[in-house]
């Protein structure tokens, strides 16, 4: 899988960068992901200091987006990944409902 992490307003360190990729390795066995874009930025307002992580997975058919904000940003990609698991085990399930509506 190819992964693309862009950081806005700021440069995301190496440390977050390989946190980022250990983390999206861990979705697969889904051999179907082809890239995984993800965007950091910080949030508008400088009183409360959110990040934002938004994960756009490319996969055959409609791709897959999420946006999560946190503290850190490493609670943020963690969030997402976790939403975006659940997302593909969803789409798994019914790709297999169709494949049994069919036999």
């Amino acid at each position: 899988m190819d992964v693309i992490i862009q950081s806005l307003g700021f440069k995301a360190g190496e440390q977050l960068e390989a946190y980022i990729k250990e983390k999206l390795e861990k979705l697969t066995p889904n051999d179907h992901i082809v890239r995984a874009n993800v965007t950091l930025f910080l949030g508008p307002d400088k009183a409360t200091q959110n990040t934002y992580c938004e994960i756009r997975l490319e996969v055959p058919g409609n791709d897959l987006f999420i946006k999560e904000s946190s503290l850190e940003f490493e609670q943020s990609v963690d969030s997402a990944v976790n939403k975006l698991q659940g997302m593909l085990r969803k789409a798994k399930e019914k790709q297999q409902d169709q494949w049994q509506g069919k036999a």
